[in-house]
């Protein structure tokens, strides 16, 4: 399983540089956790490591090797991405979209392999997807499509999974559902998962490794312990919160209670009234 980290990597919007002289290595065979407020470029981070977005300065290294210097069709055989809020054409089933995920393997117009069918049917069979194949995706729930979705990415038979803020806009019990799913993926297919997470306690509950990041550049990284403390969530979230083990897992649990703005102005009223 290869190496993937970036070195001294700019990431610039036109000229407005949004990430600068970023340092950062993915633990290889962990889900690694890019935790930070919207807008602190942990997305953009993500694309430039998936080679969605290529840097004004500095590489990302995959094997050694400059991901951008590669060929696309190389670099998809190793990582794959799922963006945000992906959509399919009208009419596509559940097995055509998964099947898309063989394309970086296929040689030419080639049609499918047997080898290719026998993925694809694996990919739909782990993500528990087999009872809706020949279905639509439109027609599918959100965390049923969102499974359909992680299929197709799965059926590319990378080392590397991305996924941009995949639980997004789905309630409770299908992000659950999808948050498991990854989880028996890094388990058992020993995938190297790297995503994109809004909620920090399920980033702390499924993630082996978080990274918090605040204006483009890495606040702190490591175990969810190291990463979910008061100084880091003051200052990468500007929340007050109690930190609470997981009477379940022992996990770090984030209990917000305030922004830190207003318990330093209540600190100083206190100082004032004495």
């Amino acid at each position: 399983m290869g190496r993937l980290y970036a070195k001294q990597v700019d990431i610039a919007y036109g000229d407005r540089i949004i990430v600068e002289q970023l340092n950062l290595t993915i633990p290889t065979g962990k889900i690694t956790a890019l935790v930070g407020a919207n807008g602190s470029g942990k997305s953009t981070i993500l694309k430039t490591l998936a080679r969605i977005m290529k840097p004004k300065d500095g590489a990302v290294f995959l094997d050694g090797k400059a991901i951008h210097s590669q060929s696309t069709k190389e670099v998809a055989k190793q990582l794959a991405i799922l963006p945000q809020n992906p959509t399919a054409p009208d009419g596509l089933t559940v097995s055509e979209l998964v099947g898309y995920g063989r394309f970086p393997h296929q040689r030419g117009f080639g049609s499918l392999t047997q080898e290719d069918k026998r993925i694809i049917q694996w990919a739909i069979e782990v993500t528990g997807i087999v009872e809706f194949r020949d279905r639509p995706v439109e027609q599918l729930s959100g965390g049923q499509r969102q499974r359909a979705w992680i299929a197709m990415a799965l059926a590319q038979q990378t080392d590397f999974l991305f996924l941009d803020e995949p639980t997004t806009f789905l309630d409770m019990a299908h992000q659950l559902e999808v948050l498991e799913l990854l989880h028996k993926l890094n388990q058992e297919e020993q995938r190297t998962i790297v995503m994109v997470v809004h909620d920090l306690n399920h980033a702390a509950r499924y993630a082996q490794h978080m990274i918090a990041i605040k204006k483009g550049k890495v606040v702190c990284e490591g175990a969810p312990d190291q990463v979910m403390t008061h100084d880091v969530l003051r200052e990468v979230f500007g929340i007050e919160a109690d930190i609470v083990a997981d009477p379940r897992t022992g996990v770090p649990l984030c209990l917000p209670y305030g922004l830190a703005h207003a318990s330093v102005e209540r600190a100083h009223s206190h100082e004032k009234g004495a």
